[in-house]
């Protein structure tokens, strides 16, 4: 007589969304001995809107860190913003996040 067996149920997991997999890109500008503390300040206002204050902030840790991170993006944004800070001659550029 044949014996039948049951089948194999695998219980249900639900994926995650893809932002909750990919925490983005970072957006990091780097000190240089060119620019002037006011002018990444403005350049900082220009790009992203930011506050003045807001924008002193990450102008100040490029200046005491040597670097800020300042926003984390998808890839085609945080590509967008390395492109418009490079194109106002600062030194940024991108890292994967974690």
């Amino acid at each position: 007589m044949p014996t039948t067996e049951e089948p194999l149920v695998l219980p249900i997991t639900q994926a995650k969304p893809q932002s909750e997999h990919d925490s983005g890109y970072a957006v990091i500008c780097w000190d240089d001995p060119i620019n002037l503390m006011d002018y990444v300040t403005h350049v900082f206002q220009r790009v992203f809107g930011w506050t003045k204050e807001r924008a002193e902030h990450h102008m100040m840790e490029v200046h005491n860190n040597g670097r800020s991170l300042l926003v984390r993006e998808t890839l085609e944004k945080a590509e967008h913003f390395v492109h418009q800070l490079q194109s106002y001659n600062l030194q940024a550029t991108m890292e994967r996040g974690e």
